[in-house]
């Protein structure tokens, strides 16, 4: 199920920035007062009481035929087109601007809820200033402040409210959904056409072919498979058109729709640390993964080639551990049999279940193996454990103190687990929980 958009849009230098710092809890806008500092769309997560949702931050919109500026007011069009609802941001100190009412043109031709936000209105003598923003013609103004926090409660009940319904599509549990993420022309669309025996998407060898992701059914061996491709991500700082500095965002909302996700590499040039950056979407996303090695036909053929190659990526993607490697080639489809097999597993294993009484004879087994660290004087007591959920497998371990559980025990229970259960192509999650 995806998660929901919200677009922060407005003029330069209302504070735009600022607030979505403060949804997302870090520091990820660079905050400047000075327009037009925020050039890019940035995009981060978001919660609000029980709901999780994906915010964009933009550039300000501005009137002009600067390249910039130009620039900017497209990467905002953008972002209004992605976003299920927007928040349109003005200065409450200095009332409706020409540029304001621009932003306010621009929103009414997308037809999406706008939820009007009058910032800067920092202590309650100011709340009669924002009446005037009434005449925008965006219902009530919700008075807000980056700097101190104020308001933003009531604003995000607000854009709650506006949240699609997003249910869930009814071949969800049959049907595997995966997802090709990876920087531009690693093959992706070769891989797509490959496995579908026939010409779907359009292959180019010019970066960037793919503009947005294409959902495919098809079926093998019995199996439904859904298979998105989507368009590559590349390094921010070196993209140039438009269209493609917003890809990443749509390769997030196809990795929330997988339960497996392919991160591709590309063998003639090798592992970037790019690479590995795409590929921690998907970890940090919970979501099965292979790895796959695509252009494997270009690489010169030792005895030993694809067992050093695969020694560079066990390497460069520890975090990846868990997710079998795939070689092979797209273009002249050899080896293209050895991946849907890999798929299916790691789908199967994302949402296996564990009962619990086999589950606690390992947990007993692995404390017989190796006894639980002492810390200060006091040691960790695992009363049992339990499965709580699937995609990823998480487990909740009752212990007596959580704070004695050290990350690298949680490891050695992880490695136990994997060894009893399998869960090749899975992250698995592990929660310490005191015992009430």
């Amino acid at each position: 199920m995806r998660k929901s958009i919200v677009a922060i849009v407005g003029r330069p230098n209302v504070g735009k920035s600022t607030i979505f710092n403060r949804l997302v809890g870090e520091r990820i806008s660079i905050v400047e007062d000075i327009p037009g500092v925020t050039r890019d769309r940035i995009y981060s997560q978001a919660e609000w009481l029980t709901t999780t949702f994906n915010v964009i931050d933009t550039g300000g919109i501005e009137v002009g035929d600067e390249p910039l500026l130009v620039q900017m007011r497209e990467q905002a069009e953008v972002a209004i087109n992605e976003a299920d609802v927007i928040i349109f941001m003005v200065n409450g100190r200095e009332g409706i601007t020409a540029a304001d009412e621009e932003v306010a043109k621009l929103l009414f031709k997308s037809n999406k809820p706008v939820v009007l936000a009058v910032n800067k209105v920092d202590n309650p003598e100011m709340r009669d200033q924002i009446y005037e923003f009434y005449s925008l013609g965006f219902g009530e103004p919700f008075p807000i402040s980056g700097t101190h926090g104020l308001g933003l409660g009531d604003m995000l009940d607000e854009v709650v409210k506006h949240f699609p319904e997003l249910e869930q599509t009814e071949d969800d549990d049959l049907t595997i959904h995966f997802s090709l993420i990876g920087r531009p022309n690693v093959g992706k669309s070769s891989l797509v056409n490959a496995l579908l025996n026939q010409e779907r998407v359009i292959v180019s060898d010019i970066a960037g072919t793919t503009r947005d992701a294409v959902d495919t059914p098809f079926t093998k061996d019995g199996r439904d498979y859904v298979i998105i491709d989507t368009a590559g991500m590349r390094k921010r700082g070196k993209i140039y058109e438009t269209t493609e500095k917003y890809s990443i965002l749509r390769a997030l909302k196809a990795i929330e729709r997988s339960d497996v996700v392919l991160t591709l590499i590309d063998a003639e040039t090798g592992i970037i640390e790019q690479d590995k950056k795409i590929a921690g979407y998907a970890h940090e996303a919970g979501k099965a993964v292979v790895i796959v090695v695509n252009k494997w036909d270009t690489v010169e053929k030792s005895e030993k080639a694809m067992k050093e190659f695969e020694d560079q990526i066990r390497a460069h993607f520890q975090f990846l551990d868990y997710a079998p490697i795939v070689f092979l080639s797209a273009k002249t489809k050899k080896r293209i049999h050895t991946l849907l097999p890999q798929v299916l597993e790691a789908s199967e294993n994302h949402a296996k279940r564990v009962e619990t009484n086999v589950l606690n004879d390992v947990i007993m087994d692995a404390l017989a193996m190796n006894p639980t660290p002492t810390v200060k004087g006091q040691r960790l007591k695992i009363l049992y454990a339990t499965q709580v959920s699937v995609k990823p497998p998480s487990f909740v371990v009752f212990v007596n103190d959580p704070e004695l559980m050290h990350f690298s025990y949680e490891r050695f229970l992880e490695n136990r687990i994997r060894e009893a259960f399998g869960f090749e192509g899975t992250p698995i999650k592990i929660f310490a929980r005191r015992r009430k």
